[in-house]
């Protein structure tokens, strides 16, 4: 056998171990037989838990394939996705949290069911389910097994000549593992897991950084290997995208900022590990201190992308970039290393979709609609076994999926369907007092339907094309909560409601978390204006020069 392989599967085996085993070690004693000890770890969690699960579930193949396959097309402009986060993550840490962590809630149906009515939060439990069942589960199995597949070229070093039968052992093998993390572990299982990965994730993704400067400077080494990056791409080393990238700059105020608040503060998936912090100050650290680290995102999910356009220019495609970088720059003894990082990010996006999922289905529908008298017991057994079988539907549809051209704007456009109404409910629910259950159902109903007409449907789908996905969104945004309001003043609340705290956890705020917001927020827009070169608008209106950033057309 050859030697690189045999270093490769030993250092591949060793990290999940490492993991895996530390993992067990540190949640062996914790409370996974009731409801709040299974779905919100407790009420346990300190800030690095929170901060390093939040940023592995954010991270996928996904994300670390797609952002640079946009910066090798689109250049520098696309750190919008990780930058504009960090406000998102400010606002969370200001505004959401707090009011989430009053309520004691464990999902966010649960919050409208407070705010609203129980029907409510029926029908965002339906949204999310449907979102995380039906789209998101089978496409995390199906990009994360491509992503593999593709970044560490399974294929050869497998040995496996058909690529589909390697497709399917990946995605049983990473779906299975997901599960056992997330149903016999419950939310700090993931959480530790989560963070553990988050680590070995992100050393690795610098170290690609850290390599493919060094082997495009030659001889001079990663230095030079810089300079050679911004004397080549100086002109796409700009942080205002035109109109013919993927994100416009007018975008990042409309559809773009929406996506990243839903994300960050509203999203099940994603803030589940907050409603389980042990007080609001350590919830609040862990969300800022993810907003820290946000901001090295552009170093691993962009700059390789734009590094790549240097080795490769269009030799290759966007969506292969990123791999293609990764085979051609990482030491064959590291290969093993970025596999099991690699591996976390695709059992971190699996698990904690899979674990929302059965906190939304368990808490949701099953203790309040099917059985209102169940048990502890009986309730976590519900989420198991719902668990089981979700995971082995989007096993099995996953692998299906492949061939699918616009895999990836299907995902987006999907999100987007549920992202802006669920977005538009909560917020006008937090900022109002009188808005009845009336408004709610309506924001919700009316905002699926009318972006899904937007996206499906034609002449609306000719519209919706010409004026861009993201400002469509944003526009829908404004009509809705307009119409909530509208609505709130002919169907008002009999009373206006008063959020009471449950004392679930302390909700004594972290004192340092006003100036740490600023602090984040200031080095964002510093960043923004510092790295902006807003000719690249006025060449929208203006005849191109040789001074307009070059750009590679989308394929």
């Amino acid at each position: 056998m050859d030697p690189g392989l045999i270093t490769t599967i030993v250092s591949f085996l060793f990290f999940t171990g490492l993991v895996g085993g530390l993992t067990w070690f540190i949640t062996r004693k914790d409370d996974h037989g009731s409801s709040q000890g299974f779905f919100l770890a407790g009420r346990t969690l300190t800030f690095p838990l929170i901060a390093g699960s939040l940023l592995l579930t954010n991270l996928s193949t996904e994300q670390i394939v797609g952002l640079n396959g946009d910066a090798f097309t689109d250049g520098l402009c696309v750190m919008v996705w990780e930058v504009v986060a960090v406000i998102a993550l400010v606002f969370m840490a200001w505004f959401f949290l707090p009011r989430f962590l009053k309520s004691g809630v464990a999902t966010v149906p649960e919050y409208l069911a407070i705010r609203f009515d129980r029907q409510t939060q029926f029908i965002a439990n339906m949204i999310f389910l449907f979102a995380y069942v039906a789209v998101l589960l089978p496409i995390v199995l199906y990009t994360g097994a491509k992503g593999m597949i593709g970044i560490l070229d399974l294929q050869s070093l497998l040995g496996v000549e058909s690529e589909t039968t390697l497709l399917w052992m990946i995605v049983i093998a990473v779906g299975v593992l997901g599960s056992i993390y997330a149903l016999f572990g419950g939310l700090r299982t993931v959480a530790v897991s989560d963070t553990l990965n988050g680590v070995g994730l992100l050393v690795g993704g610098l170290m690609v950084t850290w390599f493919a400067l060094s082997m495009l400077g030659g001889d001079g080494g990663f230095f030079a290997g810089w300079n050679r990056l911004v004397d080549e791409q100086g002109p796409r080393f700009n942080s205002i995208g035109s109109k013919d990238t993927t994100v416009p700059f007018g975008a990042i105020f409309s559809g773009i900022f929406l996506l990243n608040l839903f994300y960050w503060t509203t999203n099940q998936q994603i803030i589940q590990r907050t409603f389980g912090a042990s007080s609001l100050a350590e919830g609040q650290k862990g969300v800022l201190l993810t907003g820290a680290f946000k901001l090295l995102g552009p170093v691993y999910l962009v700059l390789p992308g734009m590094i790549a356009f240097s080795m490769f220019g269009d030799s290759v495609r966007s969506v292969d970039a990123y791999g293609k970088l990764v085979q051609t720059v990482l030491p064959s003894y590291l290969n093993g290393f970025f596999a099991a990082a690699i591996l976390g990010a695709i059992l971190s996006s699996f698990n904690s979709a899979l674990n929302s999922a059965c906190t939304l289905y368990s808490l949701g529908f099953y203790k309040q609609v099917l059985h209102p008298k169940a048990s502890e017991k009986e309730v976590i057994r519900s989420s198991k076994w719902f668990g089981w079988i979700v995971a082995g539907a989007a096993m099995g549809l996953a692998p299906w999926l492949d061939g699918q051209d616009s895999i990836f704007g299907y995902l987006q456009k999907m999100n987007g369907m549920y992202f802006i109404p669920l977005f538009a409910v909560v917020l006008v629910g937090m900022l109002t007092r009188r808005t009845s259950a009336v408004s709610a159902k309506a924001g919700l109903i009316v905002g699926v339907l009318v972006i899904g007409i937007g996206y499906f449907f034609e002449p609306f789908s000719i519209v919706v094309d010409s004026m861009h996905t993201f400002f469509f969104l944003g526009t829908v945004f404004c009509w809705l909560v307009i119409m909530m309001l509208v609505l709130g003043e002919l169907y008002p609340r009999k009373t206006e409601f008063v959020q009471h705290d449950v004392k679930a956890v302390d909700m004594t705020p972290w004192k340092l978390a006003p100036g740490v917001g600023l602090v984040l927020i200031a080095i964002v827009i510093a960043i923004y204006v510092s790295l902006a070169d807003f000719r690249v608008l006025k060449a929208e209106v203006d005849p191109p020069t040789d001074n307009v950033p070059f750009v590679v057309p989308n394929e």
